[in-house]
């Protein structure tokens, strides 16, 4: 295993100080935590945004802390959901007064922990509310989850909901507009190699040279079939149609899309799957509004690309290019 660390063990502590290092105009440690808080927040009234999960996933979930996205962000340790005194202080550090949304990933450790936070901060007065990200279309359940996870469109509900909540939506409606997020959101992802979780020191699975895994979670999980290295146009058209149907997507729909790295593709091959992408839309005829591209959620070196599409209506599009300002997205309004 060669990796650029210290210790297994002091893994996600280092990193959380060399992202305050790095972003220190966006983010502040909280001191004794796991958490990262934006570094000026607002005084009071606004609902506060609370994500987070394993470590591993970066930029998600401190990379996302600022301007129009999250109020804090909660680290576990690698692939490992993060305990529910470290949430609890993540809803403390985001709360201004409003009541917190909750942003979860579909996965038993983070449901679970989470839930249990939310119990400590209703016994101290902090209104919270939840949204449980499940966009990964590939399984239906997993060694990780009852249902579908939670994967790269996850950003997707940071961005809408907390544009919602930077413009003064109060919590209930923060809440029902990321659910209508959710609910019109789809992806799935491929793997070229596996990832090496430090404490394992072995890759999670092996490929054979010529073979590719579709269906992979964000921890390193195997996918759903395992098949012969396609083309950057096969492969993006294999995705995009599974995310159509499963969406039910018709002529003329709005859409916008995120190309997303697992770790280790670089932007070249994103570039030439959003290529494909565009010509795919065209071709069925919906409306391809904007598209993201870069690394959003990975699995920490892992090989491969995820595809988001979420369906548009004006509500989401208006949301969806509000202005933000974090280490990981920034949209200027022109």
């Amino acid at each position: 295993m060669k990796k650029i660390i210290d210790a297994v063990e002091t893994i996600v502590d280092q990193a959380l100080d060399g992202m305050v290092v790095a972003y220190p105009e966006y983010l502040q440690r909280v001191e004794g935590t796991l958490v990262l808080a934006r570094s000026k927040p607002k005084e009071t009234g606004k609902v506060g945004l609370v994500s987070g999960g394993g470590s591993g996933h970066e930029p998600a979930h401190g990379g996302y802390v600022g301007y129009g996205m999250l109020d804090a962000a909660v680290a576990g340790e690698v692939f490992t959901s993060p305990t529910p005194d470290q949430v609890y202080a993540g809803i403390k550090a985001a709360d201004r007064g409003a009541g917190v949304l909750l942003v979860v990933k579909n996965y038993t450790g983070d449901v679970m922990n989470f839930d249990i936070a939310r119990e400590l901060a209703d016994a101290d007065g902090i209104a919270t509310e939840v949204v449980l990200v499940n966009d990964d279309v590939a399984v239906q359940d997993s060694l990780y989850t009852t249902g579908r996870r939670g994967i790269a469109g996850t950003v997707f509900v940071h961005k809408i909901a907390g544009a919602a909540a930077e413009e003064g939506a109060d919590l209930s409606s923060v809440k029902v507009i990321a659910d209508t997020v959710v609910a019109n959101l789809a992806s799935m992802g491929c793997a070229l190699t596996s990832c090496t979780v430090p404490a394992n020191g072995k890759p999670t699975f092996e490929l054979g040279a010529n073979e590719m895994e579709m269906g992979i979670g964000i921890h390193g999980e195997p996918g759903i079939e395992r098949v012969p290295m396609m083309s950057a146009s096969e492969l993006t058209a294999s995705l995009y149609h599974r995310l159509v149907a499963e969406l039910s997507l018709g002529d003329g729909e709005r859409i916008a899309a995120m190309v997303n790295s697992m770790g280790a593709t670089p932007a070249i091959e994103l570039a030439i799957m959003s290529g494909h992408l565009a010509n795919l839309t065209k071709s069925s005829k919906l409306s391809l509004e904007k598209v993201l591209m870069g690394e959003f959620m990975t699995s920490l070196e892992m090989a491969g690309a995820s595809l988001t599409l979420l369906r548009l209506d004006q509500q989401r599009s208006t949301l969806l290019n509000a202005a933000c300002d974090t280490p990981a997205l920034k949209v200027v309004k022109h």
